[in-house]
């Protein structure tokens, strides 16, 4: 099988990487707009070769879209013109905006959108690696919507690259990633910018920065060019979201200037269960590692 991936970044680059190491395809042709990422990720071995999106789409059997989601936006309806047998999916972070792009195609049923819970605060051909997506959650969003042998190739995708696929209805998608992933990275922007706009007063101030100051910020490293777009695409659960966020704040806000401890106690030990959570969390990704690999066996 040929594969052709469209954004040859952190995440395009680690899948052409992995997919082909793992022996799911046989080739990877590799599509990107800047000359310089495209010869990078031929120098570094993610890609077999490069060619135009014409001649890569045509020339493959699955097409993954690994570019920002505006421009992904803008250029699924062409790829879903040039295709003939072909697979499409995407990767990206919003998806009730780009199913609806492509509701009416006639080809519709060839497209897969999913979306790998899975990266770093790092962009570019250079921070691709392998092992990215292992243990880790692949969300694949209104199956019954594309044909069952396109759902079944892109799940045996995501099981090759050892990751946990769940089904899911794009809306919930998008509403319940506006929380866990589309939040964080504006709490990191937000709290950078606070402190760095203290530095401008108080010179010494980042010498004072610990291991939690520096985890907490961690994604305010991220690309723009890829955020704002996704902001953009879910503004609607981001909106409320961010309010609720404001509001939890506030909370803490009006608790400490009131001396209220008890108070501050209790919001801290309710927050202490994300520690459940997280525990859980890392048992599933070793449970998917093992998993994924005894059906690779099996198979």
């Amino acid at each position: 099988m040929i594969l052709s991936v469209i954004g040859l970044g952190l995440i395009g680059g680690s899948i052409a990487l992995d997919l082909k190491k793992r022996d799911f395809v046989s080739k990877v042709i590799g599509v990107d707009n800047n000359t310089l990422n495209a010869h990078a990720a031929k120098k570094l071995g993610l890609v077999d070769e490069i060619q135009d999106l014409k001649s890569a789409v045509q020339s493959s059997d699955l097409v993954v879209l690994a570019i920002p989601v505006d421009a992904c936006l803008r250029a699924l309806p062409n790829i879903m013109n040039l295709i003939d047998h072909q697979i499409v999916t995407d990767l990206g972070s919003t998806k009730e905006q780009l199913i609806e792009s492509v509701a009416n195609h006639p080809k519709r049923n060839q497209f897969v959108p999913a979306h790998p819970m899975a990266g770093t605060e790092f962009s570019g051909p250079q921070a691709a690696h392998s092992g990215l997506f292992d243990g880790k959650c692949a969300i694949i969003c209104n199956p019954e919507d594309s044909d069952k042998k396109a759902v079944k190739l892109i799940t045996e995708m995501f099981h090759c690259l050892r990751m946990r696929c769940v089904f899911m209805d794009a809306e919930v998608h998008d509403r319940q990633t506006a929380y866990v992933s589309h939040l964080s990275h504006i709490s990191a922007f937000a709290l950078s910018l606070t402190v760095l706009h203290k530095e401008k007063s108080e010179k010494h101030i980042f010498e004072l920065a610990s291991g939690g100051f520096d985890s907490t910020v961690r994604l305010a490293k991220s690309s723009a060019e890829m955020w704002t777009p996704i902001f953009q695409q879910n503004k609607k659960n981001i909106g409320k979201v961010l309010q609720k966020y404001i509001n939890t704040l506030q909370q803490f806000k009006d608790l400490i200037e009131e001396d209220d401890l008890n108070g501050v106690n209790d919001l801290i030990f309710e927050a202490n269960d994300i520690r459940r959570v997280l525990d859980q969390k890392e048992k599933n990704e070793k449970e998917t590692i093992e998993n994924t690999e005894k059906i690779k066996h099996r198979a």
